[in-house]
């Protein structure tokens, strides 16, 4: 059992945790808590740790089944989680990597969800959740953006994150254009959209960009789009956030598909 906060796999875990630079070094992200477990497929996972008290609970060992792990004791668990009231599980996971191609050659029409400098980790998690369930094929994502591997997108993505492709782009403009030869329709919702969203067609090949969530998009990512839409206010609310607004967006699609 690891008794002790100093232990080098408890720094790891911690180091993980708080800094960027170590999760693209090790190529591992830290998922914590039973529902990120029971979601990352297991051939992916590099470590398992999980507390005394979880160990004394049935379920908790049902869960682990034959799986190797690391006893650790509670109080150093509290020390390793970033959660205020730790479940007791945490695992070391492999990353995952993707190019622009692999989501590109996705058969079907294309869905894809193109991020511009979102910043906000819960927003990010919370577009790659809403995302799956709309049955987008991806996510670009410009690299000025907010690391996927940070552990609170990890969980507001509930475990989407193991299965919707995403990549990260140093040139976004290029890569808009790489996607538009590919026929694919850019829409950005925009205070200058010509029809309000729900009048365009997304039963083709579409790309939705979603800009930062104080600035917006850039003028360089907007004047990419082959159509501004509107997504009409009532009240005097000016915007949406941006999770909220992207959701419109990949549902309404979604809605078309269906039809």
């Amino acid at each position: 059992m690891i008794t002790s906060s100093a232990n080098g796999k408890v720094k790891q875990v911690m180091n993980l945790t708080k800094k960027a630079k170590a999760r693209k070094e090790t190529g591992l992200f830290v998922a914590e808590g039973l529902r990120m477990f029971k979601e990352i497929p297991r051939d992916r996972i590099d470590s398992l740790f999980v507390s005394e008290s979880f160990l004394k609970n049935p379920e908790g060992r049902k869960v682990i089944g034959s799986m190797n792990y690391e006893e650790v004791a509670d109080d150093v668990f509290k020390t390793m989680s970033d959660t205020a009231t730790p479940q007791g599980v945490l695992a070391l996971v492999k990353q995952y990597a993707y190019t622009i191609d692999d989501i590109l050659d996705r058969p079907g029409p294309a869905l894809l969800m193109i991020l511009d400098t979102i910043q906000d980790p819960g927003n990010l998690g919370t577009i790659l959740r809403a995302g799956e369930g709309a049955g987008i094929t991806g996510v670009v994502m410009s690299d000025t953006t907010a690391d996927i591997y940070n552990p609170k997108v990890i969980r507001s993505t509930m475990g989407s994150v193991c299965r919707v492709p995403f990549v990260y782009t140093a040139g976004l403009p290029e890569t808009l254009a790489k996607i538009k030869k590919r026929g694919i329709c850019l829409y950005a919702a925009h205070l200058s959209g010509r029809n309000n969203y729900e009048k365009e067609d997304y039963t083709v090949d579409t790309g939705f960009l979603i800009g930062n969530e104080a600035g917006g998009l850039s003028d360089e990512t907007a004047a990419m789009a082959d159509t501004y839409v509107k997504i009409p206010m009532m009240g005097k609310v000016e915007s949406l956030n941006a999770a909220v607004a992207a959701s419109v967006l990949m549902f309404e699609a979604a809605r078309q598909r269906r039809n």
